[in-house]
């Protein structure tokens, strides 16, 4: 049987980030968590933190963080049968990508998670990988791009994010006075969210690009709009998010009429309790970016 109190350790250590923070949540002296940690890592024949040059937890530690999160959810299920059993707040790591964060996310969930005292983790990765997040049981759920769900874990489709190749008008003149074709793609500068993002890539080949293409890498959604609006590139940008730039004419398309659809579904273990069920529900009535 694990010892929850190890694990507890654990999770309070990595987030407080740090050991004497830690103590000091857990009404506990520094060397007491210490300790704790040293008899987890004992009992699982293998390190479950990594100290330095930054304090975070293994591949090992995170399975026990995951497994950690679905038992508090169950507890908190529990709690609302027995109130005796209640605590202040129940934590969930879930992988999404920066666009959901910056679109329409707050707004589906705020109010649940007001009504249930949940606490998230949110863990930003791109849609076409953060399922690797729950294979990993580095997450206890993920928004992602593939419908297949993991063992042990359910898939359910939210709907479909509509993204458009835009750029400012100034741009748009500079680099596809042309037309939107092979020669004006190969040297006008692109857009890129980070090394994972595939969106580039895929609407190119859809219209029947294939070679590579200059690219700015700007790993924030937010930044990744004032980018293209400063004139320095043109990306693939969720039409929910830039909806007054297009009215204005702040922002156009280097290829109207043509779009990407991109297919997100809700990735979360089946044994997540109830609250998992609620919140999945929460999700599939209020994901207003639905086309």
């Amino acid at each position: 049987m694990i010892d929850y109190k190890l694990l507890e350790a654990l999770a309070t250590v990595t987030e407080c980030g740090g050991f004497e923070k830690a103590g000091a949540a857990l009404g506990l002296s520094q060397s007491a968590v210490s300790q704790r940690i040293r008899t987890l890592e004992i009992r699982m024949g293998q390190p479950v933190l990594v100290r330095s040059p930054t304090l975070k937890a293994t591949p090992a530690g995170q399975r026990l963080l995951n497994h950690v999160q679905q038992v508090q959810l169950l507890e908190r299920d529990l709690a609302r049968s027995i109130p005796a059993l209640s605590e202040p707040s129940a934590r969930l790591r879930i992988a999404l990508n920066a666009d959901t964060l910056a679109t329409w996310w707050g707004e589906a969930i705020g109010a649940f998670c007001s009504e249930e005292s949940l606490l998230l983790d949110l863990v930003i990765e791109d849609q076409d990988v953060g399922l690797r997040r729950m294979r990993e049981g580095d997450v206890a759920a993920c928004l992602c791009s593939s419908p297949q769900p993991v063992a042990g874990a359910r898939s359910v489709p939210l709907g479909s994010m509509t993204y458009l190749p835009l750029a400012t008008p100034d741009y748009v003149r500079r680099h596809f006075a042309g037309g939107f074709n092979h020669d004006s793609l190969e040297t006008a500068p692109a857009i890129v969210f980070g090394p994972n993002d595939q969106l580039q890539h895929r609407f190119l080949a859809e219209c029947g690009f294939h070679g590579s293409v200059p690219h700015h890498l700007c790993p924030s959604s937010e930044g990744f709009v004032k980018l293209a609006l400063a004139g320095m590139g043109y990306g693939m940008i969720p039409e929910l998010q830039v909806r007054k730039e297009l009215a204005a004419g702040r922002l156009i398309s280097i290829a109207p009429g043509k779009s990407l659809q991109v297919q997100l579904y809700w990735h979360f273990w089946r044994h997540g309790g109830g609250i998992m069920d609620r919140l999945t529900q929460t999700l599939t009535s209020n994901a207003t970016f639905t086309q």
